[in-house]
């Protein structure tokens, strides 16, 4: 499986089953898309704000649930594997995304595994074992949160360093090799996992020493 990034914004994600599980998938959701969650029950699980519609559809009425609601990406996450293989089987002829989640390997075109991610907006990294080992995914995720403090902050400094030097004319080439001594500065680093990132003397130090040089190669 390739993994990508996707955006859900204003689509909508099908969720069948109100678990646990489906409970974990709502939350992942909820976040960007609209998420609405098909069960006859629901857990007392946090669902992230998902719109709850209890309902007990049997494997012939789950097409006309993905009919209805047009999702990008269908969730099956029930303990019925009738209604789950429905779900598959009706997302697949509709040409939509889905994400089994009551088994692991052998999945067909158009499956989407959901990672373990962590968050420094807007850096975001996943882990996935290819549903072989979710524990290790766990420990995975847990490591790289405290390796990625910080990381949000140094990708909004980045981005505005590079918007500061295009628009002061610095070469693309010397641009890239100022972004990336920042990006290796263990000063900078630690000075944004403190949260005291000075965001704009660290711009105003870069173009200080950068233009003088540039009007001496003028």
């Amino acid at each position: 499986m390739i993994p990508l990034l996707h955006d859900f914004t204003d689509a909508t994600v099908l969720v069948f089953g109100g678990g646990p599980v489906g409970a974990r998938k709502a939350r992942r959701f909820a976040r960007e898309a609209d998420v609405i969650v098909v069960s006859p029950a629901f857990s007392d699980a946090d669902f992230g704000g998902a719109e709850r519609c209890r309902a007990a559809p049997d494997p012939d009425d789950v097409p006309d649930w993905i009919k209805r609601a047009a999702p990008a990406l269908t969730v099956a996450a029930t303990d019925d594997e009738a209604v789950n293989d429905a779900v598959v089987a009706a997302a697949r002829e509709r040409g939509i995304l889905v994400n089994r989640a009551d088994r692991a390997g052998g999945r067909e075109p158009g499956s989407v595994v959901v990672p373990a991610t962590v968050r420094e907006d807007p850096v975001v990294v996943s882990v996935a074992t290819g549903g072989t080992a979710p524990a290790l995914s766990k420990y995975l995720r847990q490591e790289l949160e405290a390796t990625l403090d910080g990381a949000g902050a140094m990708a909004t400094l980045c981005g505005e360093l590079r918007a500061e030097l295009k628009a002061r004319d610095v070469a693309p080439a010397r641009r890239r090799e100022l972004v990336t001594d920042v990006v290796n500065s263990p000063a900078v680093w630690t000075a944004l996992r403190n949260g005291d990132p000075k965001t704009r003397q660290v711009i105003e130090d870069v173009l200080g020493e950068e233009l003088p040089s540039a009007g001496d190669r003028s």
